[in-house]
């Protein structure tokens, strides 16, 4: 497959290139070699990308939220025809499996641009009765969003932002990370070829100084980001200067509570989804798992049966289910979390090492015996590392799993559905499942509480983020003034 994109940056309807800029290595995580390199956007190209989606705006916003929808709908649909393509590219892009990708990344793109296309045209105002006087409101664009993405869902970051920003009427600038450059220009392309206006979603490539330039720019009215939380303190903050809209879905140290009662089977599944799919990287990873000391023993001998079973190898082989980490540094990072691990005492129950082979490939990692100030369960790690504590006591556990300052994702499996409702309800996390683990349907809103982030992506709850009210008084009779 070409990997190689025809320019760096997708601007008002086309593929433009300024070799001024920093060169960007795309390196494939699988075999550590080059397969593309983009350019880095040079001042020149932040503004001319400003300067489209600024010029394209008004005539977009202007249109009916049904003639918006309808190429939104369009656009997802060919992203579906092209499925197998994009999660070639996503792969490439990230190296995660294949079989992953096919099924996740593109498809959870087109969901989010179908859900939010049909919803375009139902985006109203209300009327308020005032006796004979009345207010009505207009649901209205906020101008220029900035999309800033993580390098671990590519396709799916550019049209979670993508989509609810165009619905609303707003265009975009996007800017990808610079570990994962490539699928945002397929996003950009599509959306062209589905009939969207010039100039109202472009790609740039970057580094820090390129998002910190869009950030900042006078002409952008909403900022979204996703990211780390120290990333998502620098950028809320430069936001908030411009007192901009912002949306921030940042890291996490997410909880997931296993009760004596639980499903075990169920509850291996959860955990392995929680922590190892996408060999770790996501997010919302429940990677404190509180398992109850009765069933402690069992749990860990079943994970570790169910782990010897993963099949790790070539990404593109829909075979392969866990793939490599995303980059050397970032595997090098997570290195450094299992070293920390066992220096600070915890018990390494399976894998630990990197793997003998080309790429950036570590083996699934399980700590037991983990105590609640260890680094590896205080620090997001972002990596297929999973500490196991034990715990008790329902009250002390609640205590425990709400004792960090990320509030992204929780998980609680039990049997006892008084119990499982009643522990979701104490959990101080944006986004909790019940028996389940890292569901992201499009219909639900996603984000965190506390230091994982502000507003929410997804769902009908997204449209307050990407719109703002208009309140308009009508008096039927005449004005009182006291003189």
């Amino acid at each position: 497959m070409q990997t190689q994109p025809k320019a760096s940056h997708f601007i008002n309807g086309e593929y433009v290139e300024d070799t001024a800029g920093t060169p960007i290595e795309v390196i494939y995580a699988a075999t550590g070699e080059k397969i593309a390199q983009v350019h880095s956007a040079t001042p020149a190209i932040v503004e001319q990308a400003l300067d489209a989606a600024r010029a394209a705006w008004p005539a977009w916003a202007a249109m009916s939220g049904t003639e918006r929808g309808r190429i939104l709908r369009r656009a997802a649909d060919m992203i579906r025809d092209r499925n197998h393509e994009l999660s070639v590219l996503e792969t490439y892009d990230t190296g995660k499996p294949y079989q992953e990708t096919i099924a996740v990344d593109a498809t959870s793109g087109a969901d989010a641009l179908e859900y939010f296309g049909g919803m375009a045209a139902t985006l109203t105002g209300e009327h308020i009765q005032l006796g004979d006087d009345w207010v009505y409101t207009r649901r209205e664009a906020l101008g220029v969003c900035v999309g800033i993405g993580a390098w671990n869902y590519p396709t799916q970051i550019a049209c979670w932002k993508g989509a609810p920003a165009l619905a609303c009427g707003n265009s975009m600038v996007f800017k990808p990370s610079e570990t994962t450059p490539l699928c945002a220009l397929k996003v950009a392309e599509i959306l062209i070829d589905a009939g969207l206006p010039k100039g109202i979603y472009n790609v740039i490539q970057g580094l820090g100084d390129v998002g910190a330039a869009l950030v900042t720019d006078d002409r952008v009215d909403k900022v979204s980001l996703t990211g780390s939380v120290p990333t998502g303190r620098k950028v809320y903050a430069a936001a908030a200067a411009g007192i901009k809209h912002v949306t921030m879905e940042l890291g996490g140290k997410s909880p997931m509570i296993v009760f004596e009662d639980a499903d075990i089977e169920n509850a291996v599944g959860g955990a392995i989804l929680g922590n190892f799919y996408s060999s770790g990287q996501v997010c919302s990873n429940g990677t404190r798992v509180f398992v109850h000391k009765d069933i402690k023993e069992a749990f860990l001998k079943r994970l570790s049966e169910r782990l010897a079973t993963a099949v790790i190898g070539d990404p593109q082989d829909p075979d392969t289910n866990f793939g490599p980490m995303v980059s050397e540094r970032q595997m090098d990072i997570v290195l450094g979390y299992i070293e920390k691990g066992q220096a600070e005492g915890a018990r390494l129950v399976y894998g630990g090492k990197r793997l003998d082979r080309d790429g950036f490939y570590l083996e699934p990692t399980v700590f037991a015996d983990v105590k609640d100030d260890m680094t590896i369960a205080r620090e997001e790690i972002f990596g297929p590392v999973m500490a196991v504590l034990d715990f008790e006591d329902e009250a002390d556990v609640m205590k425990r799993a709400n004792d960090t300052e990320f509030g992204l994702a929780a998980g609680v499996f039990t049997n006892d559905l008084t119990r499982a409702h009643r522990v979701a309800a104490g959990f101080e996390a944006g986004t909790c499942f019940i028996n389940s683990y890292n569901d992201a349907p499009v219909e639900a809103p996603f984000g965190g509480s506390k230091n994982s982030g502000v507003g929410r992506e997804n769902s009908k709850a997204a449209i307050e983020h990407y719109s703002q009210l208009k309140s308009v008084y009508v008096r039927m009779g005449d004005v009182e003034a006291p003189f």
